[in-house]
């Protein structure tokens, strides 16, 4: 038979709507079973009270007391506590945060709420409605960005605009095989008065925006980027000051800050009658340059016949239609050179001193010349393409039909990277770290200066952000040109010397420390650098293992 159970505490609640108090009264009965903190959350659970905030020492008291077997009577055990609210601003006002604390079985944070304070406080810019709703769901919210205010957009610097077309590969294409794509620079580029050279572009103003409480955030605007002074051979069209138009013909040249027109100068033939050259721009000369005259030229230097032992300075390109002619002694040949930082071109070269700051392109024969190109050197186009003596060096590749001769005539041919290629970006280097250095430097008193306020002066601080700033620009700078430098050298490591149809006994091609002396006649081939040094390779598949000869 069940035992039957004691009966039930008599326990009774009260609410004070006026206080937001809840109020309990006990009546112990004959049997009094013994009440704890879990019995009574089910009571006020099942009451609806469960979510009040209890007054943990009147629940002690009320336990206690009826475990006791005492009356309570209207003794206030919890509160009914309503959800409140904190918005925030951020102390460039450019964000508002919501932090809900939720309620305790009051009345909770609404929608209406937050919009009224967010109303209250002058906020009404960028308000972020699915984050509130999110955060009423929830029921609790902490530092929710609410509010969201708009960055000004910086205006663009004016620039200016180049616009004549391209005319010039710095680099030709390699393909694999070992031949070279390049581009004919025989042509120089000429523009007539009036051309258009170059449009610039004023700076904008730039877009403001707009703090959480609507007030305007200026931009910064960008820099303006005007024409330099002084630019030779040009001028602003009248009716349109930004476009910079030709005052007269002549060869463009681009500068720092606007581009000028260099004037050609145009002669018959450069002998004892028109004396030496000396020349700010371009130079074309219809026929022939006699022995011992020079010609200095800016620009590039044409010449429509033949070169005598003679002088060519450029600091363009060199395009001779016909050949040249060096000296025929030692003692003759080191007062005669051939010079020019950009390509020269030429049909044939004989007993020759050229140098150039780009590549050599001659068309027909290169007989015992001392050649030098930073990049590369072409012989044979449409014609014989032989080399035959002489010394040659180019960085990245030297290419000719025939290379040598059959009675074993000494032909150098120097690849590879420039010395000062390595040292440039060693130099660079260096630079960058100690930029680098001063950048972290900079970096720690501007963290000094956000943690505490107030310390470094404004003027200060503004200097460093500025130095920062212009550190950081420099170090791009000098990456982006360590990237370009590493580049050529890994270019310069891919060097070969490639014969279309010939290279002969009596060629000895070198790269660095290795040296490959050519033995017998051999048919088309390349040389380049394989795993144990120089290695000579038939051309049609010098691309495949296994292929050294």
């Amino acid at each position: 038979m069940d035992t039957p159970l004691p009966p039930a505490p008599d326990l009774r609640f009260a609410f004070d709507a006026a206080t937001q108090t809840l109020r309990a009264s006990l009546s112990p009965g004959s049997l009094v079973p013994s009440i704890d903190p879990l019995w009574l959350h089910d009571r006020l659970e099942d009451a609806g009270y469960a979510k009040f905030k209890l007054r943990t020492n009147a629940v002690t008291t009320l336990i206690t007391q009826y475990n006791a077997g005492g009356r309570v009577i209207d003794l206030e055990i919890a509160d009914a506590v309503d959800g409140a609210l904190q918005i925030t601003t951020s102390p460039d006002s450019m964000e508002a945060r919501l932090t809900i604390t939720p309620a305790e079985g009051g009345r909770a944070v609404t929608k209406d709420d937050v919009l009224e304070q967010l109303a209250g406080r002058g906020i009404y810019e960028g308000v972020r409605v699915e984050e509130i709703n999110r955060a009423i769901a929830a029921g609790v919210a902490q530092e929710v960005v609410i509010a969201r205010g708009r960055e000004p957009v910086d205006g663009e610097d004016g620039r200016l605009e180049y616009l004549l077309p391209e005319t010039r590969a710095r680099v030709p294409n390699i393909r694999p095989s070992g031949r070279t794509d390049y581009r004919d620079l025989g042509e120089i580029q000429v523009v007539r008065e009036g051309d258009a050279l170059m449009r610039r572009h004023p700076p904008t103003a730039g877009t403001p925006g707009l703090d959480v409480t609507g007030r305007p955030i200026p931009p910064t605007p960008g820099r303006d980027q005007r024409f330099a002074s002084g630019l030779r051979g040009v001028r602003a069209q009248a009716e349109d000051p930004d476009l910079l138009v030709a005052a007269s013909d002549g060869q463009p040249v681009r500068v720092r800050g606007g581009m000028m027109v260099e004037p050609v100068y145009t002669v018959d033939t450069v002998d004892m009658t028109t004396g030496n050259i000396r020349f700010d721009g371009t130079v074309k000369v219809r026929g022939d340059v006699k022995a011992g005259m020079r010609i200095e030229a800016s620009g590039d230097i044409e010449i429509g016949g033949v070169v005598e032992p003679a002088t060519l300075d450029a600091g363009g390109n060199i395009v001779v239609k016909s050949g040249v002619l060096g000296a025929s002694n030692k003692k003759d040949s080191a007062n005669h050179r051939i010079h020019c930082d950009g390509s020269f071109s030429a049909t044939y070269a004989q007993q020759a001193r050229i140098e150039a700051g780009d590549s050599i392109f001659i068309d027909d024969l290169a007989m015992q010349c001392t050649l030098r190109a930073k990049n590369h050197i072409r012989i044979g186009n449409r014609r014989r393409g032989h080399v035959i003596g002489g010394v040659l060096h180019a960085t990245l590749s030297i290419q000719a039909r025939v290379i040598g001769a059959p009675n074993r005539i000494r032909t150098e041919l120097e690849i590879g990277p420039d010395n000062t290629l390595s040292g440039a970006l060693r130099d660079m280097v260096q630079l960058r770290d100690g930029k680098e250095n001063q950048l972290l430097e900079i970096g720690k008193v501007l963290t000094l200066s956000d943690r505490q306020p107030g310390r470094i002066p404004t003027e200060m601080r503004d200097r460093a952000q500025q130095t920062a700033k212009t550190l950081s620009s420099e170090v791009e700078s000098l990456r982006e040109n360590e990237d370009a430098v590493r580049y050529l050298l890994d270019l310069a490591r891919q060097a070969r010397v490639s014969a279309d149809q010939a290279m002969h006994e009596g060629v000895v091609v070198s790269m660095g420390e290795a040296r490959l002396a050519i033995q017998g006649h051999r048919g088309p081939s390349t040389v380049r650098l394989a795993e144990h040094g120089l290695g000579v390779f038939a051309l049609e598949d010098e691309g495949a293992p296994g292929n050294e000869r």
